[in-house]
């Protein structure tokens, strides 16, 4: 492709240059992190995505961010908890990975970057399920839903506190388990810095670790390897 036909595929607002070309070097549409833009910038950037595909995904949206883009599109998805706003396709799309992604919690507190990950994993053309609240405080509870974690073709697995309950999973399944630290816990849990390190020197092979509360992170590395 030469640099003109290149440059046609960026379109430039006086705040943001909205990258089209995205789907062919990331297999998905650019998506919209809210975090630090005004509700004008965000609800900017969703039009110019809606009207080249159909779709767009934003996250970490604010009430005021997650408003704005409801009264604007009539069709978005939005997860409060997750702090996501999904406006998918019509005709809605089938899902093109090859098997399920299962988002798993440790607790209901995790549940914020639970939620980010499943909507992103969605939005990434991919069938999801979640196991919820199953942590290693009554590890009874992950032992009885073995058979959901061998179904998954990939397992996110999202812990606060000591960050354990990655290890548990990884131990159990032949899958690839992709750890995402919360920022969940007590003092000595250095806002997620010890869940981190927890997972980060887990001794259960093929376990993989993302940045601290970061869902949507996980569900792109999930995502990828559904497609592979």
């Amino acid at each position: 492709m030469k640099l003109d036909e290149l440059g046609q595929l960026f379109e430039r607002l006086p705040f943001a240059t909205i990258d089209h070309l995205r789907p062919f070097t990331q297999g998905h549409q650019e998506v919209i992190l809210c975090q630090g833009k005004t509700t004008e910038q965000v609800v900017g950037i969703a039009e110019r995505l809606a009207a080249a595909s159909g779709e767009f995904l934003a996250t970490r949206a604010e009430p005021a961010h997650r408003q704005a883009l409801v009264a604007r599109f009539a069709g978005a998805e939005v997860n409060e908890l997750g702090r996501t706003v999904y406006l998918a396709p019509e005709p809605a799309p089938e899902p093109t990975g090859r098997g399920v992604i299962l988002v798993v919690t440790a607790g209901t507190s995790d549940l914020p970057v639970a939620e980010e990950a499943a909507v992103t994993a969605r939005a990434f053309r991919n069938r999801v399920e979640r196991l919820n609240d199953v942590g290693v405080a009554g590890i009874h509870r992950i032992l009885t839903q073995t058979d959901a974690l061998r179904r998954a073709a990939v397992i996110i697995v999202v812990a606060g506190m000591e960050g354990a309950l990655p290890s548990v999973v990884g131990g159990l399944v032949p899958v690839p388990v992709i750890a995402v630290p919360t920022s969940v816990g007590y003092g000595a849990s250095f806002g997620g810095v010890a869940a981190l390190l927890g997972m980060l020197n887990s001794c259960a092979s093929g376990v993989t670790v993302v940045n601290i509360d970061n869902g949507f992170g996980a569900a792109a590395a999930a995502s990828r390897i559904n497609h592979a």
